[in-house]
């Protein structure tokens, strides 16, 4: 069966609900472990079903939201997520009351029920209408900049089409891309503060109702956070601020000397280099086969993944209009399918995402023989290891995509993962500041970003850009939106990528095989005790980021970046 046969058929949540009581009574009602366990695998039947439902419909959504059909459908699980997360909440108070938990979790591991544990803390019915809000209100905001028009010249442009000129060889071109892009932003802004004020609003609401003082702590508890805590990450944003923003400001040097221009402005950010960005070689279709035997290549399991993902038709990379904007990889667990999402524009970045979601869906098709959703994929900041470890791990075949621009493209790779951290962690501390301060306007947010742009990313220079200098740049960023507190998980990630790329470079085997156990072990264990398992030093110890960072400092200073 392909991708496109995969038969969708809209959950009746009254049978839904119906099956869910019977298979939480027999478990309740079990009389050993034994049989509570088949009990727990009929009520994942009834869950998978539902989710593999969900997923299908969103990828079909997002693959074309102007789709009448799927544009309902997706407004259906808008409304009928928070009656299964209802279901769900049953199910999880039930799992934690058994009397045979012991032997539960000796079979199942303790994941599953720290997991549990999390759960409750972010639900319960009064909450209900809220969390449909909260849906709508995320659904109104993707697809309005998936129905974004960039005019620029009689022509119009998606946010993704409009990107290569964003990168032209021409300053005048990218000057004159940038703001028409941010003009859209700019036009739109009345909308997308008066959705992130509902939003702000209706998660303060959800966190009083469910007892606590503001969001945060529910944001953590939803992201499934069991072994680190706000203060870890303020300490863990420290080190980013006093160790990496000096090394990015750097390398922003570097590129400003390389351009030879007197101020780097902001649409010369992401124009590397004089003689302009790597661009990947050939057809969608080409870049797909030269993936192919990348991976064939890489390892035989990544052969039968690759194979697989192309065989059963489970990736939409190319842009389109009426495609929502980004990438994303879910996995449709009835059907045993990961599915990639992206959107190609001919720029490098075509690479990045497609290695970088392919780790994603690697890693689910490597764990999905777990009897669980939850232990399917790790939470996410162990899960964003996987994706950008194999941007590293797929270095070797970078040739095959770039040519003679191989190298420039390295360093690019690397320049951009160091000069990401800082504006990752700032995304994640504007959040804290938001929901902490709910009250505050959309001005006084948009000045609360802009104060810490001046603190992580003092490079930037908007060119008496008004709509940036005011502070409107988070607006295009989509976890603020639709994922609150999904952010800092990059960085996390990212620090332990490096040790994979640090690894790996001195001894592939051993770094593939961490790696391997790593994809293997899913969901099974916390972000840091996945990291212990694949013998990686936690990020948020003392030294990381800095023993980290020497090593690649080291290999940048010995780039002859001029030759670019």
């Amino acid at each position: 069966m392909t991708f496109e046969s995969f038969p969708y058929v809209r959950p009746d949540m009254a049978q839904v609900s119906q099956n869910f009581e019977e298979q939480l009574k027999q478990f309740q009602s079990a009389q050993s472990p034994d049989a509570q366990s088949v009990s727990l695998g009929r009520l994942n039947e009834v869950r998978e079903e539902f989710w593999s439902m969900y997923n299908l419909c969103y990828v079909r959504h997002t693959s074309n939201t102007a789709d009448p059909f799927y544009e309902k459908e997706n407004e259906y699980f808008d409304e009928q997520l928070p009656s299964f997360e209802a279901l769900n909440n049953r199910f999880f108070r039930a799992l934690l009351s058994s009397p045979f938990r012991d032997s539960l979790e000796q079979k199942f591991g303790r994941q599953l029920f720290t997991l549990a544990e999390l759960s409750l803390k972010t639900f319960k019915p009064s909450i209900l209408e809220d969390l449909q809000q909260e849906n709508a209100l995320s659904t109104e905001y993707t697809k309005l900049k998936a129905q974004a028009l960039v005019e620029l010249d009689g022509e119009r442009y998606n946010l993704s089409s409009i990107r290569p000129l964003e990168l032209s060889d021409n300053r005048e071109t990218r000057r004159r891309a940038a703001e028409a892009k941010w003009r859209f932003f700019d036009e739109h802004s009345d909308a997308i503060e008066s959705i992130f004020d509902k939003m702000v609003k209706v998660r303060h609401r959800i966190a009083q109702e469910l007892g606590y003082r503001n969001f945060v702590e529910v944001g953590y508890a939803r992201m499934r956070r069991s072994d680190y805590t706000p203060e870890m990450v303020a300490n863990f944003r420290r080190q980013v601020r006093e160790i990496l923003v000096p090394l990015a400001s750097e390398l922003y040097e570097r590129q400003r000397r390389r351009l030879g221009v007197d101020t780097l402005e902001y649409y010369d950010a992401d124009y590397k280099f004089p003689s302009g960005n790597p661009k990947p070689i050939g057809s969608p279709a080409e870049i797909v086969a030269n993936a192919a035997r990348m991976y064939r290549d890489l390892s035989p399991d990544t052969d039968r993944f690759f194979q697989h993902m192309q065989r059963v038709g489970l990736m939409d990379l190319v842009n389109r209009d009426g495609k929502a904007p980004g990438g994303y990889c879910t996995y449709m667990s009835k059907f045993q399918a990961p599915f990639i999402f992206s959107n190609f524009n001919g720029t490098s970045g075509d690479i990045d995402v497609l290695t970088h979601e392919a780790g994603h869906a690697f890693q689910v098709w490597s764990s999905s023989g777990f009897p669980f959703d939850e232990y399917h994929w790790p939470t996410s900041d162990a899960a964003e290891i996987h994706s950008m470890s194999m941007e590293f791990f797929t270095w070797p075949w970078m040739n095959l995509f770039f040519g003679t621009d191989t190298e420039k493209y390295r360093y690019m790779h690397l320049v951009g993962a160091i000069q990401f951290l800082p504006y990752g962690v700032a995304v994640d501390e504007f959040q804290h500041i938001i929901y902490e301060n709910p009250n505050m306007t959309p001005a006084e947010r948009n000045a609360a970003w802009r104060q810490l742009e001046r603190t992580y990313l003092p490079h930037c220079r908007y060119d008496g850009n008004e709509f940036l200098e005011k502070g409107g740049f988070w607006h295009k960023q989509g976890h603020i939106f639709v994922s609150p507190f999904y952010y800092i998980d990059y960085t996390l990630a990212q620090i332990c990528a490096f040790q994979f790329w640090t690894k790996d470079r001195a001894d592939h085997e051993t770094a593939w095989r961490d790696y391997m156990q790593l994809c293997k072990a899913g969901g099974s264990q916390s972000f840091l005790g996945l990291v212990k398992l694949a013998n990686l030093r936690s990020p948020f110890e003392d030294g990381c980021v800095e023993g980290v960072v020497s090593e690649i400092r080291s290999y940048l200073d010995g780039v002859d970046d001029s030759k670019f």
